[in-house]
């Protein structure tokens, strides 16, 4: 009964914590933690159970579930470390209070550590040699005690002590080893150390070139160091180009520990002041630096992860190119420039190969007429080319056919990062087995501009190539947190139950990749799905993942127009209900929507309503968000990717002052990369992206957003261009500085004269 009830204290006091560090309603946070351990999706409890969470969003849940998993390990541990130290018989009232009290495992850790199994180490063989009494004698500092001769009684051939030296040595040690073993004096040090500490590196070799030089010799303070500087240190340091450390004040630190054990100036406080400094600067400072480090990279990471999901959260929830017939180009010198055709359904309807670039097989007349050709026959509106290799050249190519061609079609380069990735996967053999890796390659990039989020929830999110430093990240945790994000977006939007990949469906709530094969199967077998309901007859999806799922799948044309809407099946029986309440039937869902359901319920009062029907008002809202435009799609919502038509420039074109509109194609800690037309992205430094203060660039801008900029900057050398977006601020400025003259002017006194003016105050100082 005791173990229960301190069970529940432990999750209730987790739930307090969680309710206090995310500032909700303990209520909310108990329904959350209930729903997560019933093994309910992120998506589902997000969309599904607004009323019992209080509305939160899927990425506060997920760092709530990420919080709630570390203090639950917390406990796990201190819990283990009780037992150890119990079984030990070591435990005090004093020592169970400081577990009971820790709020990191780090805290946890350092109380350990005096009861911990150690290796063999200088102070464990003077204990073995029983010099832990001298240390003893040696601690208490006694004004009398002269240490020296109450060594000799230690000394012992057979044991390895000589002489008094090596006696007190020993002693020293052991005092050396129980000082680093202080949980507090540790505590106090990592305090001080993050607070008053610096990074310093120097060069491995001041003469090798390397994009690393800013750090030959570099040094910044270790609680103002930026995430990314952390990152560029780290990678340097691993590439041998140079050496990182911590700094901290010696004489501070050791001053520190000095006020705790040194009493007085005797002969035995000197011994413990050489120990002390031995203590810090041998056994304690190396393992603070480590952890100093550790803890910094680990924070730079966990930085860079949230970086990289939020960028690849708003890639993959991109505006849709629909209603297009699109022609894909995956550029190449040598093996040429592969093309495929895709529908508006993303089916493949041509294929070829064409040699538009330079290369032993050129021919720019002969591609101009294929591609002609095709556009001709497929009826193509818009050109999709990839950033990669010969990118440059292909779009030159592509802008010179358009002038030729009659019809109005837009291209757009987009990026092919881990294009080869998918094309060579097993995914992509299975679904295009009779073409070779180079036009499954230009499949995907021809539908990555089609539908970003269905095609690019092919490859795995790392190989995207949005964020920074991504190959240096914990990749466990890295794969988690970007997984997550899919997750979230496929669910978010949606899909179609009758023509969704098994790799899009796997994604789903409830539906892991069996599960999604299985489907897949089934619609192969069975044809075409007429209901949510027919679900129940996949193999292995029961009643618990058909609850999870069945709401974020769609069947168009269906028996039930409610099955092309994200309203759950658990709520059908409300939102019919809700219909007839407001003066419309299931047909009119069917017909286009229920125009005006929102202004009717609003007028019969949502709270009301929400009553009648045995629901929540958040659940009563969505549902009638959905009646309203039955199929929505949240992309359509968003701008249309930019699309370009001829306007193709070099940087050896760009000038300073140019104002142009470009699409933002990736962000890091320092600012923003801009695709402005040019094979190469500029770059909008976090200082020039808007006037007010920002700590970050995701706080103003997002991946996929068509941005005004300026260029400020261009080093054709380098390829590296400058942008701002701060276009308001040069006009505000002129405008600023011409009320400032105006004002001067009136200030003037007639016959106003600043020679004769100089020449007076000249004369007066002379005098």
């Amino acid at each position: 009964m005791y173990f229960m009830n301190r069970k529940e204290k432990i999750i209730m006091d987790i739930n307090k914590t969680l309710a206090q560090e995310f500032n909700l309603k303990l209520e909310h946070v108990n329904n959350t933690v209930e729903l997560i351990d019933d093994d309910k999706t992120i998506p589902f409890i997000a969309r599904y159970r607004k009323e019992l969470t209080g509305s939160l969003d899927d990425q506060i849940l997920r760092e709530l579930y990420d919080r709630l998993m570390y203090l639950r390990n917390l406990e796990k541990r201190k819990e283990e470390i009780s037992n150890a130290i119990t079984e030990q018989e070591k435990m005090t009232p004093e020592i169970e209070s400081a577990i009971s009290s820790a709020t990191t495992l780090v805290e946890v850790e350092d109380i350990y550590r005096p009861f911990k199994p150690k290796r063999r180490t200088r102070a464990g063989i003077a204990r073995e040699n029983g010099l832990e009494p001298l240390a003893s004698l040696v601690m208490e500092q006694n004004p009398q005690t002269a240490p020296e001769k109450e060594a000799e009684r230690f000394i012992d051939e057979e044991k390895k002590i000589p002489d008094i030296k090596t006696a007190l040595q020993g002693a020293m040690d052991i005092i050396a080893e129980d000082i680093s073993d202080d949980a507090e004096i540790r505590k106090k040090l990592r305090k001080l150390a993050n607070d008053k500490g610096e990074i310093v590196s120097k060069a491995s070799d001041p003469e090798a070139e390397s994009v690393y030089t800013n750090y030959y010799d570099y040094k910044e303070p270790v609680e103002k160091i930026a995430n990314h500087r952390v990152l560029a240190l780290d990678r340097g340091e691993k590439e041998g180009f140079i050496k990182v450390s911590v700094s901290l004040d010696e004489i501070s630190a050791t001053g520190l520990i000095a006020n705790k054990y040194v009493k007085n100036d005797s002969q035995c406080g000197e011994l413990v002041r050489t120990a002390v400094l031995d203590s810090y600067k041998r056994l304690i400072f190396p393992s603070i630096e480590r952890e100093i480090r550790s803890e910094m990279t680990s924070k730079a990471a966990e930085e860079s992860i949230k970086v990289f999901a939020s960028n690849l959260r708003q890639l993959l929830l991109q505006a849709p190119l629909k209603n297009s017939i699109i022609l894909g180009l995956d550029p190449g010198y040598r093996t040429g420039c592969k093309v495929a055709v895709i529908d508006s359904t993303g089916k493949v309807l041509d294929t070829g190969v064409i040699y538009p670039t330079p290369g032993p097989k050129q021919n720019v007349e002969s591609s101009a007429k294929t591609v002609k050709s095709l556009i001709q026959k497929h009826g193509v509106t818009t050109i999709s080319i990839g950033n990669g290799t010969a990118s440059r050249e292909t779009e030159n190519f592509v802008v010179d056919l358009l002038k030729e061609i009659p019809q109005k079609i837009s291209y757009m380069v987009v990026s092919e990062a881990g294009a080869s990735v998918y094309s060579a996967s097993k995914l992509a053999a299975e679904e295009f087995p009779d073409y070779d890796v180079s036009l499954r390659s230009a499949v995907s990039i021809a539908r990555r501009l089609q539908d970003p989020l269905a095609e690019l929830v092919k490859i795995e999110p790392k190989a995207i190539g949005v964020g920074q430093y991504q190959h240096d990240m914990p990749q466990a945790r890295m794969n988690e947190a970007l997984s997550g994000v899919v997750e979230d977006c496929v669910n978010s939007v949606g899909v179609d139950l009758n023509t969704a990949s098994y790799s899009l469906l796997s994604y789903i709530s409830g539906i892991n990749s069996a599960v999604a094969k299985n489907i897949v199967a089934y619609r192969e077998e069975n044809g075409k799905f007429n209901d949510r309901k027919e679900l129940m007859k996949v193999a292995k999806l029961g009643k618990k993942a058909f609850e999870q799922c069945a709401g974020f799948l769609r069947v168009r044309d269906g028996k039930n127009p409610l099955d092309n809407t994200a309203v759950h099946p658990e709520s059908y029986s409300a939102a019919s209900s809700l219909l007839n309440e407001c003066g419309f039937t299931l047909a009119d869902i069917s017909d286009g929507g229920a125009a005006g359901i929102t202004e009717k319920a609003e007028n019969i009062g949502l709270e009301n309503i929400s009553k009648n029907l045995g629901i929540g008002v958040p659940t009563l809202t969505d549902i009638i968000g959905e009646l309203k435009k039955p199929g929505r799609d949240l992309r359509d919502e968003l701008p249309p990717p930019l699309l370009r038509s001829g306007d193709v420039m070099e940087i050896k074109d760009l000038k300073v002052g140019m104002e142009l509109v470009g699409t933002v194609r990736n962000i890091i800690d320092f600012g923003a990369f801009v695709d402005i037309g040019v094979h190469e992205d500029g770059l909008v430094h976090v200082s020039q992206i808007c006037s007010r203060y920002i700590k970050h660039p995701l706080e103003a801008v997002k991946v996929g957003e068509v941005v005004k900029v300026r260029v400020i900057e261009v080093d054709v050398k380098r390829n590296r261009i400058s942008l701002t977006m701060r276009l308001d601020d040069e006009k505000e400025q002129k405008q600023t500085n011409k009320k400032s003259s105006k004002k001067r002017d009136n200030r003037k006194p007639k016959g106003f004269d600043v020679n004769q003016l100089r020449n007076s105050s000249f004369r007066i100082k002379q005098k």
